[in-house]
């Protein structure tokens, strides 16, 4: 896809006519892991002021409302969005939907309230009849080869795994760090059965939607919509194949080297998808 028609611009602003609602990422788009982006906040009450709709759409692996508590402490304020799905939100439901299994988590412990009032146990390896991935046991030392010798007997048996956040790597301050969703690759590379919950996954989505018609009273078209994220393969790509515009936010993840015409062509040249722009940080 050629990426000559992909506007760099300053501000969303003058793409938000006829626009009634945002789904906004927000890790790497509200803040760093670290701390709020003030301009994001601001652009983002600037858009409620003028009646619309902003819907937080995140692969954290948490319920949102636990997403809420880490938001005011990095300094995203209330009234910077109306409401919010976490991928979950999402992963609570699909585990809601094997009922009486035993699970092994993989993942740090303050992700365990996925299973909150869920009908499954937390096992050990050897008695678990199912995965829940939602990062790394340690982010700050581990990678992804640390844990092929746990996945081969689990793939031998045929343990399915359910990965509650599809990113593969984020920011966190200056630093990259893994995500579940390296894991969930590479368990599928050695052979195993693995579902996702989060974008770029339409289940996401259909949540998102169904929660914007709910804050708003009615169902809003997706031309109607406007996607905001940092993520090719969650954002751009999820937002793209469910019918949404999308605006590129730059991060390090996929542009160390900065926005510039030549990145975008590194990363949307061969892509099938492409932004309608793209920006530094989200900006009114």
């Amino acid at each position: 896809m050629s990426t000559k028609t992909i506007p760099i611009i300053a501000g969303v602003a003058g793409l938000c006519d006829g626009i009634s609602a945002w789904i906004v990422d927000i890790w790497g788009v509200m803040h760093n892991g670290v701390a709020a982006f003030p301009e994001a906040v601001e652009a983002c009450r600037r858009f409620r002021a003028r009646g619309g709709t902003v819907l937080l759409l995140s692969n954290a692996p948490r319920p949102f409302p636990d997403v809420i508590k880490q938001l005011r402490h990095l300094g995203v304020a209330d009234d910077a969005y109306d409401g919010g799905v976490t991928s979950g939100d999402v992963t609570r439901g699909l585990i809601g939907a094997v009922a009486g299994r035993s699970f092994l988590h993989i993942g740090p412990e303050r992700d365990k309230g996925l299973f909150d009032g869920a009908d499954v146990r937390t096992v050990g390896a050897r008695d678990a009849e199912a995965i829940l991935c939602s990062g790394l046991w340690d982010d700050t030392r581990e990678t992804p080869d640390d844990y092929e010798e746990l996945f081969k007997p689990l793939i031998a048996r045929g343990l399915p795994m359910i990965c509650a956040n599809p990113d593969v790597k984020v920011e966190r301050g200056n630093k990259l760090i893994w995500c579940a969703g390296a894991l969930a690759q590479r368990y599928g590379a050695m052979g195993g059965d693995v579902t996702y919950a989060g974008k770029p996954y339409r289940p996401a989505y259909e949540q998102a939607f169904a929660e914007i018609a709910r804050l708003r009273g009615t169902a809003v078209e997706p031309d109607a919509i406007l996607a905001i994220g940092d993520g090719v393969e969650t954002d751009i790509r999820g937002g793209c194949e469910v019918g949404l515009k999308t605006v590129m936010v730059a991060s390090g993840v996929y542009l160390q080297e900065g926005l510039s015409p030549a990145s975008l062509e590194a990363l949307f040249g061969k892509r099938t998808f492409a932004p309608v722009a793209a920006m530094p940080s989200l900006t009114w």
